[in-house]
């Protein structure tokens, strides 16, 4: 009587007291759960940080998240799926103006230097591995195609960006004396691919200005780079 139901899954995603990313230690564990009910629609609710390639899922693989933060994952059964979509990242805004990326959408982007603006997306794009999707649908490339940073000339409706100013290789050294000279008194500080702790950095700089900026610090091939920027909002 149940076989053509579609079951729903909620698996606990902590192991001994602790929030687990590892599939086999959630209860049930997935591999298991996924095994007991292979051949039927599922659709499975999990955590955004497990190591989704490792899963081997032949279905559509949902990341979402609700006004910039990553909230879960759902995996979808091939019946459940949306044909051709194995990756989707869905974008919640309290004000209604979300959207969604998927697999399916072109992912061919330019190799350019940077443009006007620097974009950081949304970490549901991040964790879904379509960066380069989501760029090739508002026009923007890759900083670095190792990094998830986006640049262009226009920033995409509704997101904050980050308006270029100067560029430099960064060093402590060259970021503390490229903002004094910019008269900042209170920085943003955003790292990716780079071993910097902006809470250490921060008061290594010894900021006494009057303006508020943004850095960009990021690596592009080799080298470590400084974007000192004015941000959209």
């Amino acid at each position: 009587m149940t076989r053509e139901a579609t079951i729903i899954a909620d698996p606990a995603r902590r192991a001994g007291g602790r929030r687990t990313h590892d599939p086999a230690a959630l209860l049930p564990p997935l591999p298991d759960l996924l095994d007991t009910y292979a051949g039927r629609d599922i659709a499975v609710k999990c955590a955004p940080g497990l190591d989704f390639d490792s899963l081997g899922w032949a279905g559509e693989i949902e990341v979402v998240s609700l006004d910039g933060g990553v909230r879960e994952a759902c995996l979808y059964s091939l019946g459940l799926a949306e044909h051709g979509v194995t990756r989707r990242a869905t974008v919640l805004r309290s004000d209604g103006d979300g959207f969604d990326v998927t697999d399916a959408m072109d992912d061919d982007i330019p190799e350019a230097e940077p443009g006007e603006w620097i974009v950081d997306p949304d970490g549901a794009v991040v964790r879904a591995g379509l960066v380069r999707h989501y760029a090739a649908a508002h026009g923007l490339w890759q900083l670095d195609p190792r990094i998830a940073y986006l640049t262009g000339d226009t920033l995409p409706p509704g997101v904050r960006g980050f308006r270029i100013l100067d560029r430099f290789k960064y060093t402590e050294k060259s970021l503390r004396q490229a903002l004094t000279a910019s008269d900042c008194g209170a920085v943003e500080i955003l790292v990716r691919g780079l071993d910097i702790d902006p809470a250490v950095l921060r008061p290594k700089l010894k900021l006494r200005g009057t303006r508020s900026l943004s850095v960009v610090l990021t690596r592009i091939g080799r080298t470590p780079e400084a974007f000192v920027c004015s941000p959209s909002r």
